[in-house]
């Protein structure tokens, strides 16, 4: 009899760590925050469930959900542009991905940005950049602290030259909530790469990294080959990136929402 077979927990009910290789019950890493009870491998998780870890109970209030995403080029790869993200709207909820809103953490009011790497990777287009955008802007007109939770694949390729844009419109709006003295945090989650780690995800008062999580600009492989060489180990990962200086700090996911608290409350907001 198998370890499986022998806590009576029906054998669909378990999955494979693709960190660490170990079988785990997944509502025992549900209920851990969907980190890896064996080797502490911090999932992807969606925004919802990310707003859920962090903000106080019913205190969220979400804000421009309304925002739609457009076809300007009219690409189609596989696809025509306007399927897949119907596809995407369907299989998540959302309409986009990012969501943004007001809420508490820790009796802390908030303005909060999170990412779902659940919608298309989370990559940037118009909606995304304009709805960080907005968030800042609420930030900074209500002198409230804004937190952005990022999880990014970068740009949205399928808007072109618009959705590179939104590097240069998210940077400003950061620029325009720092003349504000409004404070910025930033919490890195896996992955935060290329356009967004390139824009508002570096710029933050304090930047936070979950445990392992991959920052950086192009992926690992494509350096590598690119430049040829063998990259250091670890590359790209929190933990690298805390030693280099990119990151300020790294907080495991059950203790990020005293830290955001812990921040507000030093910053004087």
């Amino acid at each position: 009899m198998t370890a499986m077979e022998k806590t009576g927990v029906p054998a669909g009910l378990w999955t494979r760590c693709t960190k660490c290789g170990h079988m785990v019950y997944e509502k025992e890493v549900a209920e851990n925050l969907h980190v890896c009870p064996e080797c502490d491998h911090h999932r992807r998780v969606d925004a919802r469930t990310r707003i859920a870890q962090l903000v106080d109970p019913d205190s969220f209030e979400e804000f421009a959900a309304d925002i739609t995403p457009q076809d300007p080029l009219s690409f189609k790869d596989r696809i025509p542009y306007t399927e897949r993200v119907k596809r995407e709207q369907e299989k998540t909820g959302e309409k986009e991905g990012v969501v943004v809103g007001r809420a508490y953490v820790r009796g802390r009011r908030v303005v909060l940005t999170v990412m779902n790497p659940s919608f298309i990777m989370a990559s940037m287009g118009q909606v995304v950049g304009e709805k960080i955008t907005r968030a800042m802007e609420v930030a900074a007109e209500e002198n409230l602290p804004f937190i952005a939770v990022t999880a990014s694949g970068g740009a949205r390729m399928q808007e072109g030259m618009l959705s590179l844009m939104q590097m240069a419109k998210t940077s400003a709006a950061v620029g325009k909530l720092d003349d504000m003295k409004g404070l910025y945090v930033v919490v890195a989650t896996d992955p935060t790469t290329a356009g967004v780690a390139a824009s508002f995800a570096s710029l933050g008062d304090i930047i936070i990294a979950e445990p392992g999580a991959m920052i950086g600009f192009a992926g690992p492989r494509v350096i590598a080959n690119t430049i040829n060489e063998e990259l250091p180990e670890g590359f790209q990962t929190a933990e690298f990136m805390l030693e280099h200086g990119f990151v300020d700090r790294i907080v495991h996911r059950a203790d990020l929402r005293r830290e955001i608290a812990r921040i507000i409350d030093y910053a004087g907001k």
